[in-house]
């Protein structure tokens, strides 16, 4: 098994000579109780908001988590039937807010494979919802995990749903306002749904924000933002299915060794298309941020950070 030094020496030597001419716009190292390095491409790589694509999706499995703390989500096993009558009396009702979380709803989706990383069918569709709830269905929800940002946009639904306000104003509220985050834009699809797939953008030192809450268990300073068992239970490993990338929890992802096991120590991770990264090393106190617009070398920072810490894995 692939194992982090057990005593770590971070290399920010080597992160300060590698990121500078990777044109990272951001890089943050947080160790223990202070950021220890702080990179910034030029003098508005920190001010600006920067698209976190997909980070949006671990950002919308904090307000889940949240939602079924406040009483507004019964639980995870609640069946998306209950938010989507056309799901009634068809095979979809058996699929839960955990599927969707796992991205393990038993439909077609094919964002990874023909789609080619994008689920252009979806946005170029009038009715994200709809087309959503019309994929056919493949395997029985719960078996396995396809890279799927439909599942997202409808958890953004959901919580719309469940709660009368938008995801964005539901994030404002019980997210961003305790962490001190003041600016972001998040867009919304043609019928108001705010898109839970890759929609929100912020600015990059706000990424340590959230990866400093996770660290702390969902509590930030005197403050229980998520509850703590909400951040063990979404950061978990459930499935296994890219091995380049990791494991899958509730929209989080966890690094694997060689042999699909989780890494020792853990290291779970929110990643976004184009190089946005917010790394967690639990156990060391570490979390690592990267915001970038590297969309041909997404995997970058991700090589990056494992180098930084000394892991080798295939």
């Amino acid at each position: 098994m692939s194992k982090i030094p057990p005593q770590l020496t971070l290399n920010l030597n080597y992160l300060s000579q590698q990121v500078p001419k990777s044109k990272i716009d951001y890089c943050e190292v947080f160790l223990r109780d202070r950021i220890v390095f702080a990179h910034a491409r030029n003098s508005h790589s920190a001010d600006k908001l920067h698209k976190i694509n997909s980070i949006t999706k671990s950002v919308l499995s904090l307000l889940i988590g949240i939602a079924i703390e406040r009483g507004e989500i019964p639980s995870i096993d609640t069946s998306i039937a209950d938010y989507f009558p056309k799901a009634r009396g068809t095979p979809k009702e058996k699929v839960t807010i955990e599927n969707l979380l796992t991205m393990t709803p038993g439909w077609d989706w094919p964002e990874m494979g023909d789609w080619g990383g994008l689920p252009n069918p979806m946005i170029t569709s009038p009715n994200w919802v709809d087309f959503i709830l019309s994929r056919p269905m493949l395997h029985s929800p719960g078996t396995r995990m396809y890279y799927d940002s439909g599942s997202s946009h409808l958890l953004s639904a959901i919580l719309q749903k469940a709660t009368g306000m938008t995801s964005a104003e539901y994030a404002e509220t019980f997210l961003f306002k305790p962490l001190g985050i003041e600016q972001y834009r998040w867009y919304s699809d043609a019928k108001g749904i705010i898109i839970g797939g890759f929609g929100l953008e912020l600015r990059a030192p706000d990424l340590m924000k959230i990866g400093q809450l996770s660290l702390g268990n969902g509590r930030w300073h005197s403050e229980q933002v998520v509850p703590e068992l909400w951040i063990v239970e979404s950061t978990k490993p459930r499935f296994h299915t890219y091995d380049h990338i990791g494991s899958y929890g509730y929209h989080w992802w966890s690094m694997s060794d060689e042999n699909r096991e989780p890494l020792t120590p853990v290291v779970y991770f929110a990643m976004g298309y184009g190089g946005q990264y917010i790394f967690v090393v639990p156990e060391h106190e570490i979390i690592v941020t990267f915001a970038s617009t590297l969309y041909k070398q997404t995997f970058l920072p991700y090589r990056l950070f494992k180098q930084v810490l000394g892991i080798y894995t295939n």
